[in-house]
């Protein structure tokens, strides 16, 4: 069966038992949004008005990962579902976290929650929609609007500024004014509040989404990109579009960090320590950054052989804007790749256990003599291993 299919009867199977033990439960969040909209619900969050104690009672296998804020996570086989009591969510102290919550009513949780859109319930047994803050409608008019006053919901949380930038830009929606206005006002606060992980976490999500440019833009405008960035304090609208101009040009799921370079260039390899991006982000912009000379055939094999090369090549490729550039190095590649199968490989031609046999002794003069017959197998396309010893004037 379908794991999505899967996962949606199992939700209703755990709705199902919440309401016959005399609960209301609901799907929430993004999955009503998304299906209102027509889009396939990618994840399936529950409300109820089921107390985390009583959630747990009713199911063999749950996770008390946020039980403080009334969040349990239930087991069924490999698929795992957050169940959420209904609450209300005191004063925030900290631009991240509530300091007390209480349980309350659907139409109470509802209006904690960030984005009108993401604020309705769905019941999946009779398969109506709650809407208590005016999510349908704003759906209608394509808004990405705060739910009660927006200063509130920004104050309370400021990661909801950068959420709202990437439901917008995701969507094809517009930012309402008056939320708008309020991520102007509160932008320069994100910090400390928000942690640079999380921010990487939205920008990347941002990256990731259909049209990254105007996500780039859209920060800007609201005054969130030179927060995150201060080297992009004096840069103006113009300067950014320049810099996103060939976003569209990208590779398909090409990784975030490339969008986030081509934004702050002047950070180098240095952005990803900025950002605490993982290891794998800063092996991928270490090799769009360090592209051999041109006229070295023996760093161009070597490249050519790293497993993101030809990624990088296309993301260069979008950014110049050259038709010729892939051309010349398909060109290239093809004429090395012979030496690139090897180097992938790890099978030299001359190889140390040959020099060893040659009398070679392990040790300084060994290495430059393995170095030396590589640059000769490859300068000279070669691909007889005694031809490159004859060479070397080792008989």
């Amino acid at each position: 069966m379908d794991p999505q299919k899967r996962s949606r009867e199992l939700a209703v199977d755990i709705v199902s038992k919440l309401v016959e033990a005399g609960f209301i439960a609901y799907f929430a969040g993004g999955f009503v949004r998304d299906l209102l909209l027509g889009k396939e619900p990618t994840e399936i969050d529950i409300a109820t008005s089921a107390s985390p104690e009583q959630v747990m009672s009713l199911f063999p296998k749950t996770l008390a990962v946020g039980i403080a804020f009334g969040v349990v996570i239930v087991v069924i086989g490999q698929h795992q579902f957050e169940v959420a009591t209904f609450r209300y969510e005191d004063t925030y102290l900290d631009g991240r976290h509530p300091s007390y919550i209480s349980f309350s009513s659907a139409q109470e949780d509802a209006q904690r929650r960030d984005f009108t859109i993401n604020g309705m319930f769905y019941d999946p047994l009779t398969e109506n929609i709650y809407d208590f803050v005016g999510g349908q409608q704003d759906l209608k008019l394509r808004l990405v609007r705060a739910i009660g006053s927006a200063k509130d919901r920004f104050a309370e949380d400021r990661l909801r500024m950068l959420r709202a930038v990437r439901f917008a830009t995701r969507l094809g929606f517009r930012i309402e004014e008056h939320t708008a206005k309020a991520i102007q006002l509160y932008a320069s606060s994100l910090f400390p509040s928000v942690s640079m992980e999380r921010i990487w976490q939205e920008l990347s999500k941002m990256a990731e989404g259909p049209r990254p440019e105007f996500a780039f833009i859209m920060l800007h405008r609201l005054g969130l990109l030179a927060t995150i960035f201060p080297d992009l304090h004096e840069l103006s609208l113009e300067d950014i579009e320049k810099r996103v101009a060939h976003f569209s040009y990208y590779p398909q799921q090409c990784p975030a960090i490339f969008y986030v370079h081509a934004v702050v260039p002047e950070m180098g390899i240095k952005v990803c320590q900025y950002l605490k991006t993982s290891n794998r982000d800063i092996k991928l912009l270490e090799t769009l950054l360090n592209l051999p000379k041109d006229t070295d055939l023996v760093a161009w094999a070597h490249y050519y052989a790293l497993p993101a090369a030809w990624l990088c090549l296309e993301v260069l490729a979008a950014s110049s804007q050259d038709p010729s550039f892939l051309k010349e190095h398909e060109k290239r590649k093809q004429h090395l790749h012979l030496h690139i199968e090897r180097i992938t490989k790890k099978k030299p031609l001359v190889c140390a256990q040959i020099l060893q046999e040659h009398g070679i002794l392990p040790g300084p003069n060994m290495g430059e003599l393995l170095r030396q017959a590589e640059r000769i197998a490859i300068e000279h396309n070669l691909e007889d291993h005694n031809e490159i010893l004859k060479r070397l004037n080792i008989s």
